[in-house]
């Protein structure tokens, strides 16, 4: 009997070793870092450099590439498929044995081995998993009548946004999920492709530009943000540009998934973009040796988490579904579990809680969901062109998103905690938050209210010069502080450099930026002892 037990063992030990396991490999450093850092146009666009220079975000380490040579060196070692990579987090997502794995410690560069399979670095395993789409694939197909999308946009308040003109125009939103068939035919989608404003896609599971991928999610939660079908569906934000980015491979539930994400968003920051839209979730695998257990939920340890919360560094806004699992596992998972991230739950039509949607708190006690949205029966194009409902929280994070990008238009200059809270704050439930409708339906029309006050607050305590419109094209007015005439303007781009100076009087207020290129720019003013900077976006 002991022998049995011992071959046994034995068999057991060799298997796990044979078996292909999935890790991250951590580097120690970043070669030629400081020579990048001096050239910021070498590692980012100059939108991306735009958007961190308004919102005061500074360009860093993590904004350097991963070295190649590091990479090739993993790629060259025995039985090692690298599948992903994240400069953020200076690592690369690979597959092969343990014992092949656990060998790339020997090389030099490598200061961490960390599985996906968390018994093989020594920490617990959690348990159970649904087919990730599985609620929001059980749609219904029907002919609609003309305002499918009306409830599910002045619930939250998104139609007093439009009637501002506050569509998203100016603002770029990533939609990162699986696939987006047909987008570039569908007559919803004409205005976006016809203007030029589908900026780019890019499918990280096939390394590839194709994003058609597997089913139609992706072209679904897109709807609700950028469809412009007159009489049937429009999105939130229908004004806005977009990037699209399959991060997704739906029929599976592997680790992969996070890296391939957090790459995404990755690009998404080099690209400039504001506002990110992730209608996916992570807790349970198909192996379950690699699920989060509720004690990962912390906001900080889950590989996907991690790489939100430097992306809400970053300065840009991550709009995230709060999960399908109100009646299996219950709790939001990861990433909407990061406290850089605006978790979206669901309501039904009547602005009741969804019996689907994933409730908090998050396992260190913070109120998740953030907010709701319709996410029962939303209207949406599916991937043949025709107006559909689908269920899930996949729904109620696009809408929120769409209506995020379409206020930020209005003070791009607000930071993303500060637009971040004035949304929770503008919430229904904000006084006193609950574990399934966390702050409750944000409304849009307070939200921006809340937002002018601020701006005129800021005005008073910061700034005495003015200047309108902003974004601007070709002239802006400057509004002179009393007992001042005239001053001097210096115009700075993001590097520092003078591009143009003038004279500017409060009798001619106007001035010409017609011959600045499309950007981000820093308005010097100073007159009687009075000197001030002002941002300035050229459109």
């Amino acid at each position: 009997m002991k022998t049995y037990l011992l071959l046994f063992l034995l068999v057991s030990a060799f298997t796990s070793q044979a078996q292909i396991q999935d890790a991250w490999v951590y580097f120690t450093d970043k070669p030629g870092s400081e020579e990048a850092l001096e050239d910021p146009l070498s590692i980012l666009t100059q939108e991306s450099l735009d958007r961190k220079a308004l919102h005061n975000v500074s360009i860093d380490l993590r904004d350097v590439p991963v070295d190649q040579g590091y990479i090739d060196q993993v790629k060259a070692a025995t039985g090692v498929l690298v599948l992903a990579k994240s400069k953020w987090l200076n690592c690369v997502y690979v597959q092969g044995t343990q014992e092949d794995l656990e060998a790339l410690l020997d090389l030099p560069m490598v200061q961490q081995l960390e599985f996906a399979d968390k018994d093989l670095n020594l920490l617990p395993a959690p348990s159970g998993r649904n087919n990730k789409f599985e609620l929001e694939d059980s749609f219904q197909r029907v002919t609609y009548d003309y305002g499918a999308a009306e409830n599910q946009i002045s619930m939250i308040g998104a139609d007093f946004l439009h009637q501002q003109e506050l569509t998203g125009e100016g603002m770029i939103i990533a939609v990162l999920d699986s696939g987006f068939p047909n987008v570039n035919s569908i007559q919803a989608f004409d205005h976006i492709v016809s203007d030029g404003r589908l900026l780019g896609t890019y499918n990280f599971v096939e390394r590839q530009v194709s994003v058609t991928g597997t089913g139609s999610h992706g072209t679904r939660t897109f709807s609700d943000m950028g469809a412009l079908l007159e009489g049937q569906i429009v999105g939130t934000a229908p004004g806005a540009s977009y990037y699209l980015f399959r991060t997704e491979f739906a029929p599976t539930e592997v680790p992969v998934e996070e890296a391939y994400w957090v790459e995404a968003l990755e690009r998404a920051d080099s690209l400039g973009v504001d506002v990110v839209n992730t209608s996916l979730g992570y807790q349970d695998y198909d192996n379950p040796n690699y699920d989060h257990s509720y004690e990962d939920l912390d906001g900080e340890t889950t590989f996907s988490a991690r790489g939100a919360n430097i992306a809400f560094e970053k300065g840009m806004l991550l709009v995230t579904s709060a999960g399908n699992d109100g009646g299996g596992f219950t709790f939001v998972g990861t990433p909407a579990d990061a406290p850089g991230v605006l978790t979206v739950g669901a309501v039904t039509a009547s602005g009741e809680y969804a019996s689907f949607s994933s409730i908090g708190p998050t396992v260190d006690g913070r109120v998740k969901p953030d907010v709701m949205a319709q996410g029962s029966q939303a209207a949406v194009i599916n991937g043949n062109g025709n107006l559909d409902f689908s269920s899930g929280t996949s729904f109620s994070s696009p809408i929120t998103a769409g209506a995020v990008a379409s206020l930020w238009q209005f003070r791009p200059e607000t930071t993303n905690a500060e637009l971040m809270q004035i949304i929770r704050e503008s919430s229904s439930l904000f006084d006193d938050p609950t574990d399934q409708m966390g702050y409750g339906i944000p409304d849009f029309e307070e939200a921006y209210q809340r937002l002018q006050t601020l701006a005129v607050e800021d005005n008073l305590e910061r700034t005495r010069f003015g200047i309108w419109p902003n974004p601007a094209t070709d002239v802006v007015m400057i509004n002179f502080p009393e007992g001042i005439q005239g001053a001097e303007l210096t115009v700075y781009n993001v590097l520092g450099e003078v591009i143009l100076r003038s004279s500017v009087n409060a009798n001619t207020p106007q001035f010409n930026i017609s011959r600045l290129g499309q950007g981000m720019y820093i308005l010097s003013l100073e007159g009687n002892n009075l000197r001030q900077s002002l941002k300035l976006i050229k459109r």
